[in-house]
């Protein structure tokens, strides 16, 4: 056995005790790939009973992630449950700031937070060590309401989640990045449910052109499309049925971000003082 291997499977045997002394969770289930990976686990070692998998349904959840977190849960026998959350009444997360993710995670758990209370349970969410690096602050104001995040107490990294997750034969071990609607609106534009709908079918069409993965970049009437670097020839090949699709969504012109996608390009970066993630490896 290689020693990258017994790593893993070291961080796989405390991901499991970390699960079990917790007792009862209730995972914050997106769809993607770590979130995916921290409910398959919580269910194999809790049981449908102490393990419920949830999901935030609203404008910033895409279509095809909500119908996928139902088909997952029907693949894995999860206990599962959609929930409405009402960030967009928020006028503070409306506004879009750099602290527009902190309002999102804090109205997460303000629905989420009365299930698990209900049950006994922790809220844990999916967030991962290479998270941590990243300009977040909703992991700040998920640990502040109570939140549990035992991939990173665990030492995951994003490839061990997928590596993890390949391990155990689960379809979301090479899904694409993915992230809520609002992170494709440039920091002080304001959101509203007509440009996450606009972003929401562009993104729609061009996965169904065979891209897997791809943002819509939202700039007014401009989509700034990013798909990967090796996808960047069959865009470029493809750009009349790019342009049918996203001017189909509502869009009046569409450009290829030549650099490809980057995850979080909008982001400003790592950030210190208080605007720094949490230390969120303490035990």
């Amino acid at each position: 056995m290689s020693n990258a291997h017994q790593t893993l499977t070291g961080k796989i045997n405390a991901l499991e005790s970390i699960l079990r002394d917790l007792e009862s969770v209730v995972v914050a289930f997106s769809g993607g790939a770590d979130s995916a990976y921290l409910a398959a686990v919580a269910h194999r070692v809790l049981g449908a009973e102490r393990a419920h998998a949830v999901t935030a349904v609203s404008p910033s959840l895409a279509g095809d992630e909500e119908r996928d977190c139902r088909e997952l849960a029907r693949e894995w026998g999860l206990r599962w449950t959609p929930v409405s959350t009402a960030e967009m009444e928020r006028a503070a997360y409306r506004a879009n700031d750099l602290d527009r993710c902190y309002h999102c995670k804090t109205e997460l758990m303000n629905v989420v937070g009365p299930i698990a209370s209900e049950e006994r349970a922790t809220v844990v969410l999916g967030v991962n060590n290479d998270d941590l690096a990243d300009h977040r602050p909703g992991q700040r104001a998920a640990i502040e309401l109570g939140a549990v995040f035992p991939l990173v107490l665990a030492g995951f990294t994003k490839d061990d989640v997928r590596t993890a997750s390949r391990l155990d034969g689960l379809r979301t071990w090479d899904k694409p990045a993915a992230a809520c609607l609002a992170s494709r609106v440039p920091y002080g534009t304001p959101v509203s449910i007509e440009i996450l709908s606009r972003v929401d079918r562009a993104e729609a069409g061009l996965r169904r052109l065979g891209f897997r993965q791809v943002r819509v970049r939202h700039y007014g009437e401009t989509a700034r499309i990013e798909v990967d670097e090796g996808d960047l020839g069959r865009a470029i090949l493809a750009r009349v049925e790019i342009v049918e699709a996203v001017k189909g969504a509502g869009y009046r012109y569409a450009t290829i971000d030549l650099e490809g996608f980057r995850s979080g390009n909008l982001n400003p970066g790592p950030v210190g003082g208080e605007g720094s993630s949490p230390d969120l490896r303490r035990s």
